[in-house]
């Protein structure tokens, strides 16, 4: 795999961005930043010190004294530690998802992360997912996809995700999360959901992961 090379993986909540990013990254031997999961990392912040996060001298003295990182233990799992502590398992909750939405439409908080995101993929070689990586973060990667699939079916999926990690939530609630998320996401004024004007687009509704998987993996090969 040629050096520097960058793919961007977009989509909506619930879109299962991050199962088949990490399985490409795996697959093509490159790394492989979850950038939602860092503004998880700012609400699990923000919960343990509340604030006015419409506040910016507030937000601001707080990211101060936020460290992000994502590092392998001992096991070479991919891990996200906040200030040198293991969150990973700890910023999937229904109500950090809410707040992190809420965190990701401000400015100041968007600028930091952007920063560290682009430092991070620097010398390429990255799959990186997130809502704006194609149209904002890395407008010129080699290659970008934007995931999208029915509402039904990405509440479904998120559903499933939650209760397998212990969160209970009915599938009405669910969806109302969905909408939420989805309205905040397209109508937030710092860089706003949608696909890049060249990116690949892929309905996953009907498709399993591994279906999504492969075809990444043979654009990007060019097979």
């Amino acid at each position: 795999m040629e050096k520097g090379l960058i793919i961007t993986i977009d989509g909506p909540s619930g879109v299962g961005k991050s199962t088949v990013a990490k399985s490409v990254a795996k697959h093509l031997g490159l790394t492989y930043l979850d950038t939602g999961a860092m503004y998880r990392a700012i609400a699990l912040q923000v919960k343990r010190y509340p604030l006015n996060i419409d506040n910016d001298d507030e937000l601001s003295s707080l990211l101060l004294n936020t460290n992000i990182e994502f590092i392998n233990n001992k096991e070479n799992n991919l891990i996200l530690t906040l200030n040198n502590e293991d969150i990973t398992d700890k910023i999937r909750s229904p109500e950090i998802s809410r707040l992190s939405s809420d965190i990701a439409t401000k400015r100041i908080v968007r600028k930091k992360l952007v920063e560290i995101q682009r430092k991070i993929g620097l010398n390429g070689n990255i799959v990186v997912e997130g809502r704006d990586m194609g149209t904002y973060v890395f407008p010129g990667a080699d290659f970008k996809f934007y995931l999208d699939a029915t509402l039904a079916e990405r509440a479904k999926r998120r559903r499933t995700q939650l209760i397998e990690t212990g969160h209970n939530i009915g599938a009405d609630n669910m969806i109302k999360e969905i909408e939420l998320r989805d309205k905040q996401d397209k109508e937030r004024l710092e860089s706003p959901l949608h696909p890049a004007p060249n990116a690949v687009i892929i309905d996953t509704t009907n498709l399993i992961a591994d279906e999504v998987i492969n075809r990444i993996i043979t654009e990007v090969k060019g097979e």
